[in-house]
């Protein structure tokens, strides 16, 4: 079985077709790269090849590396092998470039097309980068560019020297720093690629330019005498400018956290100042740095090999296939309707109920809202929306639910509402129908209670907004059975969300740990730390949002809901009520966060965040001397890992794997770590056991290490051991 395979037709255009076989989407490996290069060697030493068109057998050309192949160059030589392996890449790609053109006169050449049918990605854009010629087919849902940034790296093999070559630092920086993707219409409008045609034009097309290529058409700009980089080099007045300004926007936007930003800044500047082959080398090793940076290894590990273990059902009990064709949402407020908008986006008929018709049709309205904002993006056609909202039936009538797989109750928090939701719809669906009830906090054992099917009973815990948020929590009670845990996740699956699976306790996981994030920034209000100085801590660290603008952006009368139902939960053990003096003192002022216009922060009259409110330090006066960033950084950290670590010595949380996705995609936990557990691995059981002592000492025992880092302190175990890259 071959990755690549190569044909020759009667008027001597060779096609490359790249179709790995067992795989939906094509990815590179070294055995790729070895069979494209033999395939380059052979159609540029035959007299009767004219040119060489590489084009996928599937319906998409690439998703990327494999990433395995960087672990397995790390492994096999460290450093050295990352880049001796990274130099081998652009070698061949090189090769492919230069088409066997005669280095001094760059005559001579085979044109070389690339012919992307659809999806393009990393590799999969490198590739055809290197290339004389980039022609798509018209395919909407197509997607082309360079993500690598998202997940802790850049793109190393070629793409960032090529690109910026071609564009210019200024206009490749959305691609490159950002991962920005286009579809091909907006990717040739940028500059990406040369041609779009109609898909059933793609190979015709690639021929006619083949055969009609000039000499001159084979010449890289960058290989041209007399080439300079649009926009200008970093010494160019005008390309001086772009260098400070990129610089400023990425330390602006990466607060300085991120090493692969860092790494392609550098080798975009270094590489701007010397020849296209020694700029591919420092590329090579900038990319070899940052693969050799802990932060880039536990990156990739969480948001690719995990994230997609966890998409592919990798803690998926053994169950039929449990694929939801009508789902019955009930309550169409802003959470039911995202639910029913995502279901009904991705292929499933839905009933959305509501006590009112309308209210329900509010909840349908809201589906129509995205898909015309869809419309006016050029992401949705008119037939699309019309399909989607085909599917969403808005109705006050339970009778309407036969037929439903699948139920999602998402009504007010409230146990006795959840109740009577329970038995009715039990009284309208058929036996077989999964139960799931849309909760953030109320246990789901006691819910189940109210079900006369109690092993079909889970929670799913979405976040908001439903359509945005990639994290779904589901939450196993103590008598769900494996038929109900499968059927969610092959529900969530099915709306192209992240699944994480939790067994039952108050707050579940993500919630059990995003608040003592917000009541530990809350704390050192109280105690007179500078508000910016909590805020900016935990965004100088990696954090999205200081722990103050997200408790305004979740709402400060949530957090006193919260506060009082764990309170009288817990009696005496409550451990927050210095957090609760401010939260409650905040509620009194009738500050109740962003949807109030009034919060920790102040807001103008359009709802746009204009800083810290001024009220804030008269009520609890900042004290003279304030603790240092580090220590900040320390509490507003540890606040969180510390609970993820307990979540998992509790039996809550049963694999790290979704430790750290549920963490980054949950809440934003600091991704440049990995997670909770990824940055536990980087700094070491030992160096946290030794944090944890000097706040115990300071703060009080809520940040007492538990006995599972104290354990692996001692013995001097990681929580990925060896597995490195591998971990899925």
């Amino acid at each position: 079985m071959t990755d690549f395979t190569m044909t020759v037709d009667a008027d001597g255009v060779a096609t490359i077709t790249w179709d790995v076989p067992g795989k939906s989407m094509n990815v590179m490996s070294l055995a790729g790269f070895a069979e494209l290069n033999a395939h380059v060697d052979t159609a540029l030493a035959d007299a009767t090849v004219k040119g060489i068109i590489i084009t996928s057998g599937k319906k998409d050309f690439a998703g990327g590396m494999d990433l395995n192949v960087i672990a397995k160059m790390r492994e096999d030589g460290g450093a050295e092998g990352i880049f001796n392996g990274v130099m081998q890449m652009h070698a061949i790609l090189r090769k492919i470039e230069r088409a066997g053109m005669d280095p001094k006169s760059l005559k001579g050449g085979k044109p070389i097309v690339a012919a992307l049918p659809g999806t393009a990605l990393g590799i999969g854009l490198e590739l055809p980068l290197a290339c004389h010629r980039i022609i798509a087919a018209d395919n909407p849902r197509a997607k082309i560019g360079l993500p690598e940034i998202m997940v802790g790296i850049f793109p190393g093999a070629g793409g960032t020297t090529r690109l910026v070559r071609k564009l210019g630092a200024m206009m490749a920086a959305p691609f490159l720093l950002e991962g920005k993707l286009s579809d091909p219409k907006a990717a040739k409008a940028g500059g990406l690629i040369d041609e779009v045609v109609a898909p059933e034009d793609l190979l015709s097309r690639a021929k006619d330019w083949v055969l009609s290529a000039k000499e001159a058409d084979l010449v890289k700009p960058w290989d041209a005498k007399g080439y300079k980089m649009p926009g200008g080099t970093p010494y160019h007045p005008a390309g001086y400018m772009t260098f400070v300004g990129a610089n400023a926007m990425v330390l602006g936007k990466t607060m300085g956290v991120y090493p692969a930003a860092k790494a392609l800044l550098g080798a975009v500047y270094e590489g701007a100042l010397v020849p296209f082959d020694t700029a591919l080398k420092i590329e090579a090793r900038q990319f070899t740095s940052v693969l050799m940076n802990p932060s880039s290894t536990a990156m990739i590990r969480s948001l690719f090999i995990n994230k997609e273990a966890l998409e592919k059902g990798a803690n998926r009990p053994e169950a039929p296939d449990q694929t939801v064709k009508k789902v019955g949402i009930i309550g169409a407020g802003m959470m039911g309707a995202g639910i029913a908008y995502v279901s009904a986006n991705a292929d499933i008929e839905v009933v959305l109920i509501d006590a009112a018709q309308d209210a329900a049709d509010r909840g349908r309205a809201y589906s129509e809202g995205l898909l015309d904002k869809g419309i006016s993006r050029r992401k949705v056609t008119v037939e699309k929306k019309a399909e989607v909202l085909a599917r969403i039936t808005a109705t006050t009538d339970y009778a309407a639910l036969a037929g439903c797989d699948l139920i999602v109750e998402a009504v007010f928090e409230d146990p006795k509402v959840k109740a009577e939701v329970t038995a009715r719809v039990e009284a309208a669906t058929g036996p077989d129908c999964i139960f799931a009830t849309n909760t953030s906090t109320l246990p789901i054992s006691s819910l189940a209670k109210a079900s006369a099917r109690p092993d079909q009973f889970i929670g799913i815990h979405f976040f908001s907004p439903v359509d945005k948020m990639m994290l779904v929590e589901i939450i196993r009670g103590k008598q769900t059975g494996d038929r109900a845990v499968a059927k969610a996740l092959d529900f969530v699956r099915q709306i192209r969300k992240t699944p994480i699976v939790v067994n039952d306790a108050r707050f579940f996981y993500a919630n059990r740990c995003i608040i003592p994030y917000i009541n530990e920034g809350i704390r050192m209000v109280a105690e007179g730390v500078e508000p910016a100085l909590v805020e900016n801590a935990a965004k100088l660290v990696g954090m999205p949002l200081g722990p103050l603008q997200l408790v305004d952006e979740t709402s400060i009368d949530l957090g006193v809901k919260i506060a009082k139902a764990t309170r009288a939960a817990m009696g005496d053990a409550y451990p927050d009520g210095a957090v609760d003096e401010v939260l409650f003192w905040m509620a009194d002022q009738g500050r109740m966060g962003k949807k109030a216009n009034a919060g920790f922060y102040a807001y103008d009259a359009a709802g746009k965040r204009e800083g810290l409110w001024e009220g804030l330090a008269r009520q609890y006066p900042v004290a003279k001397d304030q603790p240092d960033l580090t220590l900040v950084q320390h509490r507003l950290l540890m606040a969180q890992v510390l609970e993820a670590v307990r979540a998992l010595e509790d039996g809550v949380l049963t694999d790290i794997r979704e430790g750290d996705v549920g963490a980054i995609l949950g809440w934003g936990f600091a991704p440049w770590s990995g997670g909770p557990f990824g940055w536990l691995d980087i700094i070491g059981a030992a160096r946290a056991v030794e944090i944890c002592a000097a706040l115990t000492g300071a703060y009080g025992a809520r940040f007492a290490a538990p006995k599972m880092l104290h354990d692996m302190a001692a013995s001097g175990a990681t929580f990925y051991g060896k597995t490195a890259l591998k971990a899925a």
